[in-house]
């Protein structure tokens, strides 16, 4: 009853802060994105990469610009990577192979962060820093900027233009992520997080070994994956690390870092459209979602059936024993419900059904809240499905804030909504058919498939975390897995930008009788059964296959 209390106050504690954010984080991005002045800084940058920052952008040209400046990124990282043992800061490294070198290239730039290789054995510290933590904070503000962009083509009337990508770039990182993220690595250091340039630290074990402890500029990197649901770890063990993640406070502190951008958008949306209840009816929806979900986690990992955990008092294997069960499910449950994918705790050795909860929550589309920016305009495009079946059931054309959602609009959403799922299914499908894709599995049965849907569930949604129990750091993973993240980024980003293009160029349709109501309980209500129903058609032959098959065995 202890741990369950401590429990339960441990995510109030997280509700209260966030709530206590949530407007003036809000406004302040609000301010951000609607103000038309540039400061020197932002103009230096522009005059560097050739941007004219009072000029606007139609969808195609915003997405081009989108497209341009991520494979940019991914060809600097690849070439970093390949290139390590000749760079400063290496500690040594060899260059990473061209596969594993792709994998993460895409990886980073995608806001995936999936890792197919130990961070402190692999990559020199430059390489982390130049490479890693740069596109940590740019493939973020990416997120962020398309969202932005589908806000104005909703907010926006008979315009093709929907903002400048590279102004929206460059506001997003100079002033809000790197502002947050110094205060918070100045915070983390505090907590016991380490932050220097040394090759490691030679500590004497339990066993009466030494064993030497790779330090490196780990608290800068720590804080802007949290805050950019980035993902990814300095270390193998990631934020199960205690340089990564000292004490309980500091896995507190890095959830609400998870959590604080993707809710505090709901209040810019609204702000953005003119209407504040319409971002608190989406920050409902976000909130019912992810309290359910993360309630569920803590459930099954407190509560599991079997000998050993009712022993126990909870299902403690695979749980970091500093923070404890509670304090775990709740980081696993932030973690996948975002675009995070970094892990306190190993995903692997959670319960069946705990485990099948992680799966669930990116399957969901990872939109309660999701990844700054993504979970935002994956929610919208829920919104949108929603209302159009609602004007379906009253015989009529649906409208959304203000703009009539017609057959090109349900285009745009529904090709959004099934790009992720065929690359999840298919990718899964391909890999437990062929040799290469089997090679890699330690387990079979029904958990073995699990594990494979995860690694593919978790790249095609840009999650990162992982299922521990499959090689994949092979070819055939590095190359699919890669595969999946650059479609299940690209593609779907594509489709958002053309419907808010869409929408722009539409007048504003005035409310009338039979307009939907999108700030009610009963939209909220619509959106979460949506939602749901949707994952649930899709996902469920797979899981029973896999997690539920396991659950209902064990």
């Amino acid at each position: 009853m202890n741990t369950t209390l401590a429990g339960v106050l441990f995510i109030g504690s997280l509700i209260i802060a966030l709530a206590v954010v949530y407007r003036p984080l809000g406004d302040y991005m609000y301010r951000v994105y609607s103000r038309r002045e540039h400061s020197r800084a932002e103009r230096a940058v522009y005059r560097l990469v050739g941007a004219d920052p009072d000029g606007e952008q139609t969808w195609g040209v915003y997405a081009r610009s989108v497209l341009a400046f991520s494979l940019l990124g991914i060809l600097f990282l690849y070439g970093l990577q390949r290139l390590q043992n000749h760079l400063l800061l290496s500690l040594g490294f060899a260059p990473v192979k061209p596969d594993q070198a792709w994998n993460t290239a895409v990886s980073f730039v995608t806001n995936t962060n999936w890792q197919s290789y130990s961070g402190e054995t692999t990559m020199g510290h430059l390489v982390q820093m130049t490479g890693l933590a740069v596109q940590n904070f740019v493939s973020a503000a990416t997120g962020m900027c398309v969202a932005v962009a589908l806000i104005r083509g909703f907010a926006r009337k008979r315009t093709g233009n929907l903002g400048n990508f590279w102004v929206d770039l460059t506001r997003t990182c100079l002033r809000i992520l790197l502002p947050i993220a110094f205060a918070g690595a100045v915070v983390l250091i505090a907590g016991g997080l380490v932050q220097n340039f040394g090759g490691g630290h030679v500590a004497d074990t339990l066993a009466g070994v030494q064993q030497k402890i790779p330090g490196g500029p780990v608290a800068s990197q720590e804080v802007i994956k949290e805050l950019g649901t980035n993902g990814g770890g300095f270390y193998n063990a990631n934020s199960a690390h205690p340089f990564e993640n000292a004490v309980a406070w500091t896995n507190w502190l890095e959830i609400f870092l998870i959590l604080v951008i993707p809710f505090s958008l709901c209040r810019t949306f609204g702000r953005l459209v003119g209407q504040n209840r319409q971002g608190y009816a989406i920050l409902a929806v976000m909130g019912t979602i992810a309290v359910v979900s993360v309630a569920l986690v803590n459930v099954f990992q407190l509560m599991h059936h079997g000998t050993v955990p009712t022993a126990a008092g909870a299902a403690t294997e695979g749980a970091e024993t500093r923070f404890g069960v509670a304090n775990s499910a709740t980081f696993a449950g932030a973690t996948t419900l975002t675009s995070t994918g970094a892990v306190d705790s190993f995903h692997d050795s959670y319960t069946s059904l705990g485990g099948m909860m992680t799966l669930v929550n990116m399957m969901l589309g990872e939109v309660a809240p999701g990844g700054v920016g993504s979970g935002l305009y994956g929610m919208l495009i829920l919104a949108v499905i929603t209302v159009f079946v609602a004007g379906l059931m009253v015989g009529r054309t649906p409208e959304y804030l203000g703009k009539k959602i017609g057959s090109r609009e349900i285009k745009f959403a529904a090709m959004y909504f099934l790009i992720t799922p065929i690359l999840v299914l298919v990718g899964t499908g391909v890999a437990m058919a062929t040799d290469s894709g089997r090679a890699g599995m330690l387990n079979h049965g029904p958990h073995g498939l699990s594990e494979v849907l995860y690694a593919f569930t978790s790249a095609s949604n840009n999650n990162g975390s992982a299922f521990a129990g499959l090689t994949v750091n092979t070819v055939f993973y590095d190359t699919a897995l890669g595969l999946c993240m650059a479609l299940g980024r690209f593609i779907p980003m594509i489709f958002v930008l053309a419907l808010a293009g869409s929408l722009a160029r539409q007048g504003h349709a005035p409310e009338s009788g039979g307009t939907l109501p999108t700030h009610r309980p009963q939209f909220v209500g619509m959106v979460v059964g949506v939602t749901v129903i949707l994952v649930a058609l899709t996902f469920l032959p797979a899981l029973a296959l896999g997690p539920l098959a396991e659950g209902i065995h064990s």
